[in-house]
C-alpha cells in the first residue's frame, strides 16, 4: 500500500502540467489515476464555459493546498469534455458544466459536489473524505444479536491486518450510506465480517475478505437496496442523489412485479446503478406522475423513466422487461439523448445525428414547440436554497 501511494505521488509531480494545478485527465490516464488513487475528485469543464473558466484558478489553488498536505492520497483532476468525450458522456453522464465529482478508491460518490466553490470550501469537503468512517465496537452480542443495527461490523485479531485494512477501505467508499465498526478480538482464529440487520441479527459476510471489489459489492448491497421503494417521505433524500429515476409503478398489492423487477436488475443491470437509480412506487399513491404520463391504476404495473426534467415510458408492457437486452437499452437511449430526440422528431433515421453537447451550465431542450411529460419527481428535490451552490454560484 505505501509504495502504491508514493508512486502516485511521484506520478502526480510528473504529470501536473505546472506547480499549482489540477493534472489533466483524459482517456489515457484516468483508469490509473481511477484505480490507485484513495481520493480523486474531478473537475468536468469545457473551455467555452465562462463559469469553468472561473472555476478553473480556485481548483488549481486547491489541487495545490491539498498536494502539499496529503501527497498521495488525494488527487484533483481536471476533464476537458470536449476532449474526452468517452469519459465525460458515456462514464459520467454529464449534462452541464463545470460538475465536480468524487471517486473513493475507484467508486464514484452518487451525489456530485454541490457546495460552495471556493478553495475553503473544497478542501474542507476533501478532507472530510479523509476522515476514518471506522468506529470501535464496544457492544456485545445477547441473545444472537448485535447491539448496532444496519451496520457493518468487522471482528479482527489486528487492526492492522490484511482484512482490517480492506475492511477500512470498503468504509471508506461507503462512508455516506452505512456505520461500520471494528471489534479487536486477539484470541480469535480467523477474521469476521458480518452485517448487522434492522434487528442486529448478523449476516455473515461469506466471500474473500481481502478481495477489495468482491468485498464491497457485497457491502453496498447490504447497506444500500440495489432497487428502493420510493416514498413521499424518503423522495427528498432520494432526488438529492441526482440520479435519474428508472421507476417501476405498481399496486400496492402486487408485490410479484417488485419482486420480478428487482431479479431483473440484479440479474442484467447492475452495471447502470452509477447511472440511475433504480426504484418502485405505489401507484395509486403516486398517481399524479402516472397522470402526467397518461396512464392510471388500471395501466399498473408500468416502467418510465424520470430524468427530473421529463418522463419517458418504458416501450410495450411491463412483460417486456423479461426481452434480452431491452431494459439495457432503453436506460441507453436516454444517456445519449434519443429518448428526448425521438419524442420530437419520431424514430431516427438509420444514421443517428450528433450528439450535441450540454449547454453551459444549463439545460438545453431539443425544440420548445413539444416536450415529453414534465417530470414530477424533481418536485420532491430539496429546496434550492439548501444548496450554497445556488447561493454562490461563480
Amino acid at each position: 500500500m505505501y509504495h502504491t501511494l508514493l508512486l502516485v505521488a511521484i506520478s502526480w509531480r510528473l504529470l501536473a502540467p505546472g506547480s499549482g494545478e489540477a493534472i489533466s485527465i483524459d482517456e489515457q490516464n484516468y483508469e490509473t489515476y481511477r484505480s490507485t488513487t484513495p481520493i480523486l475528485f474531478l473537475n468536468f469543464y469545457a473551455d467555452w464555459c465562462r463559469y469553468s473558466q472561473a472555476l478553473k484558478p480556485i481548483f488549481d489553488k486547491t489541487a495545490d493546498t491539498l498536494l502539499n498536505e496529503y501527497p498521495g492520497q488525494v488527487v484533483l483532476g481536471r476533464i476537458n469534455c470536449e476532449s474526452s468525450r468517452v469519459l465525460c458522456q458515456s462514464i459520467f453522464h454529464i449534462n452541464k458544466y463545470p460538475t465536480l465529482k468524487l471517486l473513493r478508491n475507484g467508486q464514484s460518490a452518487k451525489k456530485e459536489y454541490r457546495g460552495q466553490r471556493s478553495i475553503s470550501a473544497l478542501s474542507d469537503y476533501v478532507k472530510r473524505q479523509l476522515a476514518d468512517p471506522v468506529q470501535a465496537y464496544t457492544g456485545e452480542q445477547k441473545f444472537g444479536k448485535l447491539e448496532v443495527t444496519k451496520a457493518v461490523v468487522g471482528h479482527f485479531r489486528s487492526e492492522d491486518s490484511a482484512t482490517a485494512l480492506v475492511f477500512k477501505k470498503v468504509a471508506i467508499s461507503l462512508r455516506d450510506d452505512c456505520p461500520f465498526y471494528i471489534k479487536l478480538e486477539t484470541d480469535r482464529i480467523d477474521d469476521r465480517v458480518v452485517y448487522a440487520d434492522d434487528e442486529g441479527y448478523p449476516n455473515d459476510y461469506p466471500g474473500n475478505k481481502e478481495d477489495f471489489a468482491e468485498f464491497y459489492n457485497w457491502a453496498r448491497t447490504q447497506c444500500v437496496p440495489i432497487v428502493r421503494e420510493i416514498t413521499f417521505e424518503n423522495g427528498e433524500e432520494l432526488t438529492e442523489e441526482g440520479l435519474p429515476f428508472v421507476v417501476l409503478f405498481h399496486h400496492p398489492e402486487d408485490h410479484n412485479s417488485v419482486r420480478m423487477y428487482k431479479e431483473k436488475v440484479e440479474a442484467e443491470l447492475m452495471p447502470e446503478t452509477s447511472s440511475v437509480n433504480f426504484v418502485y412506487a405505489d401507484g395509486v399513491k403516486f398517481a399524479h406522475p402516472l397522470s402526467h404520463l397518461g396512464k392510471t391504476k388500471r395501466d399498473l404495473p408500468l416502467i418510465a423513466i424520470d430524468s427530473f426534467r421529463h418522463m419517458y415510458m418504458f416501450p410495450g408492457t411491463f412483460e417486456d422487461i423479461h426481452v434480452p437486452g431491452k431494459m439495457k437499452q432503453f436506460i441507453a437511449d436516454l444517456h445519449s439523448g434519443k429518448l428526448h430526440r425521438e419524442f420530437h422528431h419520431g424514430p431516427d433515421p438509420t444514421q443517428a445525428p450528433e450528439v450535441t453537447q450540454p449547454q453551459d451550465g444549463g439545460d438545453d431542450d431539443a425544440s420548445k414547440q413539444t416536450a415529453p411529460p414534465e417530470s414530477t419527481f424533481r418536485k420532491l428535490r430539496p429546496a434550492k436554497s439548501r444548496y450554497s451552490l445556488l447561493r454562490d454560484e461563480l
